[in-house]
């Protein structure tokens, strides 16, 4: 717990805090700071106590070499705003370049060093990346939630080297909301699960038989399950190599009485690309989908059987967007499960990336329980699963 960090004295100590800023950006410019202003709780406790405060994160995927477009320098500006403090930039995670960042950080101050992932040390967990990052402070704090499922070198091998180790504000936040919703939340409990593949979410829906009382499957992993009941999809996203998965899902689901709702008609269109004006919209019962025809959102007739789930609901987790997000209008069924969500009198946690994008746009984030800043780390928890990050904190204590 950060407790037993601010219970030591800090002032001028270096403090590496692990952070999540792989934030979704267009070139300099962040799209979404849902996770920055996240992290502002811890980080204003580590400045009030006079600590320099040395923020640890990746962004993107550079394969362990330098990316110039994934240089962290836009999240230090944008940071720098929100937290109306100036954020030192340092142009390495490790080594001369980084050391002299921190020494020039004034205590009660901040600074952000470059994109971890420009190490190829970072992924593989290496204990002399590990041990490099270590060099740099001997106080650790997790706050990066939404990558500690991730066995890597700054979530893992570095608290394993630190003299103090603990779980930032964020992380502690979202543990303690996982907590709640799978150990002391009324039936009837429903998930909505979204997204592209069954595959990565599967442990999850393995774990939550017998926790809930329904499960919505919606985007295009809803097609793999549909295939799987006989239906054509035309030319839709289906994960045909699924298909057994999800036929064993719904065996299980019948056999056990989990009732898992499916969509009845959907949203489709001829094409995703090209000038928006010259696409055809119908809506189509899943039987009646044409051969060239591809399944984008859930329709009309779907959307009223979640509604009617939902409404139902003392439990909501929700992870994964129900259509083509990316391309308006397609994202109009993830935005009315949202508000849905919203104005539930459920208690409701929303997992990860483009469901909480979903949620912010529908304007009902500050409705809803909990808005997770992790996708992979959230379904990771619902699965049953330690997350390593969090092992790691235990194992250091």
């Amino acid at each position: 717990m950060l407790e037993r960090l601010l219970s030591m004295p800090l002032e001028d100590r270096a403090v590496l805090v692990r952070v999540d800023y792989n934030v979704p950006r267009s070139a300099d410019r962040i799209l979404d700071t849902t996770r920055l202003r996240e992290s502002l709780p811890t980080l204003r406790e580590l400045g009030e106590r006079g600590a320099r405060t040395v923020l640890l994160s990746h962004g993107g995927r550079p394969n362990g070499k330098p990316d110039p477009e994934l240089s962290l320098r836009p999240v230090a500006a944008a940071l720098s705003d929100l937290l109306g403090a100036e954020v030192g930039f340092g142009s390495d995670s490790v080594g001369r370049a980084a050391q002299r960042t921190i020494e020039e950080t004034a205590a009660g101050g901040y600074c952000l060093l470059e994109n971890l992932r420009f190490h190829p040390g970072e992924k593989s967990n290496s204990e002399g990346f590990a041990a490099e990052l270590a060099d740099l402070g001997s106080l650790y704090v997790n706050d990066a939630f939404g990558c500690s499922h991730r066995a890597h070198a700054s979530i893992v091998a570095l608290p394993l080297r630190s003299a103090t180790a603990v779980a930032g504000l964020l992380l502690q936040k979202e543990v303690e909301a996982f907590d709640k919703l799978l150990s002391s939340c009324e039936r009837p409990f429903v998930a909505i699960i979204g997204g592209a593949k069954i595959k990565g979410k599967i442990d999850t829906i393995d774990a939550l038989f017998g926790r809930i009382d329904s499960l919505l499957i919606g985007g295009a992993m809803a097609n793999t399950f549909l295939a799987a009941k006989g239906h054509d999809l035309g030319a839709s996203l289906v994960a045909s190599e699924e298909i057994p998965v999800a036929r064993r899902v719904l065996e299980q689901a019948a056999q056990s009485g989990l009732e898992v709702v499916l969509p009845e008609d959907l949203v489709v269109t001829d094409r995703l690309d090209g000038d928006p004006s010259q696409r055809r919209i119908a809506t189509r019962a899943v039987e009646d989908v044409g051969p060239a025809e591809i399944a984008v959102d859930l329709g009309p007739s779907s959307l009223e059987r979640f509604d009617h789930a939902i409404a139902g609901a003392k439990a909501l987790f929700w992870n994964g967007p129900l259509g083509v997000f990316e391309v308006p209008p397609f994202d109009e069924g993830s935005h009315r499960v949202a508000r849905s969500v919203a104005e539930s009198d459920a208690y409701s946690v929303v997992g990860g990336g483009e469901t909480v994008a979903a949620v912010n746009l529908a304007g009902v984030g500050a409705l809803i329980d909990h808005v997770s800043t992790g996708g992979g780390a959230s379904l990771a928890l619902v699965a049953g699963k330690v997350l390593p990050g969090i092992r790691a904190l235990e194992d250091g204590a």
